[in-house]
């Protein structure tokens, strides 16, 4: 519960082992069960699994998968100019920033006569998947289209759910469209995903999926990526979380309103605040009681808040092995000189450092993307950037001369292993040089 205050100190290792754990377990058999049949479904039905699960699950009977031309048109005219405005700068700001991670192109001469490079090559299909649960998501169609358009993915198509009248949100597709996505379907769930895993009739298969979603929508991620004829994916992105350490300088009306920033996301996000002192938590928990409030997703913040915690920390060390043990999907540092600490952080998927840094900047135009690892995945995954929609392709070139210098190591560590055919691969070819050689 959020209103409770645990002393890290004195908390059991059970209870340590415990916070680490996260509300939605994505192992739950029933979950995973559940869509293991509808992939089953999508795979052999095609287009009629995915009437029938809107018809099951969203209340909607589907006409048409695919979003039209018109629909896109319809959608830019009601839209506001404010939002439009809006969109294009976080489109301008996204950009920007993932411009500059395109991998760097290198070749070099290893030694005489060997050389080897890396070249970049883009995935040739992807799929963005857009959640649309509880609230459209217009700024999910941008931080994953746009890194797929500058990496230039040949294939890039968005699925997305529509509503009980069968239309895609408008600011959603305005922002597909402004950031380079002309195919969006309308279809959202474990079926979007297995949908672009295997293809059907309307919806074409791809390589690799991008997108948070639900836990079903994680377990049917998980699910294709382990399957050789389905897709590889980006992250185990699932519910939304957020750390915030904060010291007795914090502003407890700051503190607050970001935890519940994140506690509105969905009834399965987790908040946590690991404060330094006692007082700032109790002042922060009131805080969170006040602005509840007045807020429209309250129902949906509450139930959030009752997997939550507040935790007190000894000090700002101890406070930073606490995050790197959660390995939270957002870290807010609000400390006095909080750039001092960022090299105590270990395991984070997006960094928020100062009073003035509020995690939504970094959901919408900060520039940096807010699709993150989360489930404490932020210890061996990174958030989305261009790199991932691309992959790296070695090249190497021998001469003859730079052959001769290496096949002493081939033919030794090819020995050592017992593979034949790798010595005979080179030794055939010394043997060729040698008897050209004689002949001369």
């Amino acid at each position: 519960m959020f209103t409770e205050i645990s002393m890290w100190s004195a908390m059991s290792a059970s209870e340590k082992v415990s916070f680490v754990g996260r509300p939605a377990v994505l192992n739950d058999k029933s979950v995973q069960d559940q869509v293991a049949n509808i992939v089953a479904a999508v795979r052999r039905a095609g287009d009629q699994a995915l009437f029938d699960f809107a018809r099951k699950f969203e209340g909607r009977e589907l006409s048409n998968i695919k979003v039209s031309e018109d629909e896109f048109d319809q959608a830019d005219v009601a839209v506001s100019d404010g939002v439009k405005a809006a969109i294009d700068t976080a489109v301008r700001n996204v950009r920007s920033f993932h411009q500059a991670q395109i991998p760097v192109e290198f070749g070099m001469d290893v030694a005489d006569g060997v050389r080897c490079e890396r070249r970049n090559q883009p995935i040739d299909a992807v799929g963005l998947y857009v959640p649309a649960g509880s609230a459209p998501l217009p700024s999910a169609a941008i931080m994953l289209a746009v890194p797929s358009l500058i990496a230039q993915c040949p294939l890039r198509i968005m699925c997305t759910p529509a509503d009980r009248n069968g239309r895609v949100n408008a600011a959603t597709l305005v922002a597909a469209r402004r950031s380079g996505i002309t195919e969006v379907f309308k279809v959202g769930g474990a079926q979007a995903i297995a949908a672009m895993a295997y293809g059907t009739e309307s919806v074409p298969k791809v390589n690799k999926i991008f997108g948070p979603g639900n836990a079903w929508v994680t377990a049917a991620k998980q699910l294709v990526s382990g399957d050789p004829s389905g897709a590889a994916i980006d992250m185990p992105a699932g519910p939304s979380e957020v750390l915030v350490i904060a010291d007795a300088t914090a502003n407890p009306a700051f503190v607050a309103a970001d935890l519940l920033a994140q506690a509105e996301h969905g009834k399965d996000s987790q908040v946590v605040l690991i404060a330094t002192c006692k007082h700032l938590a109790r002042n922060v928990i009131r805080e969170v009681e006040k602005q509840l409030q007045s807020l429209s997703r309250r129902e949906i913040a509450t139930a959030a808040l009752d997997h939550s915690h507040v935790i007190v920390a000894q000090d700002i060390d101890q406070a930073m092995r606490i995050s790197n043990r959660y390995a939270p999907e957002h870290l807010i540092i609000q400390i006095d000189n909080p750039r001092s600490v960022l090299g105590l952080v270990r395991n984070a998927g997006s960094v928020f450092i100062g009073a003035w840094t509020p995690e939504s900047v970094g959901d919408y135009c900060s520039g940096t993307n807010h699709v993150l690892p989360t489930y404490g995945t932020a210890r061996s995954y990174s958030g989305l950037g261009v790199e991932q929609f691309m992959r790296q392709m070695t090249i190497q070139e021998l001469t003859e001369e730079g052959l001769q210098l290496l096949a002493p190591t081939v033919l030794q560590l090819a020995g050592i292993e017992g593979l034949d055919a790798h010595g005979q691969a080179v030794q055939i070819r010394l043997d060729y040089a040698a008897d050209r050689d004689s002949l001369l």
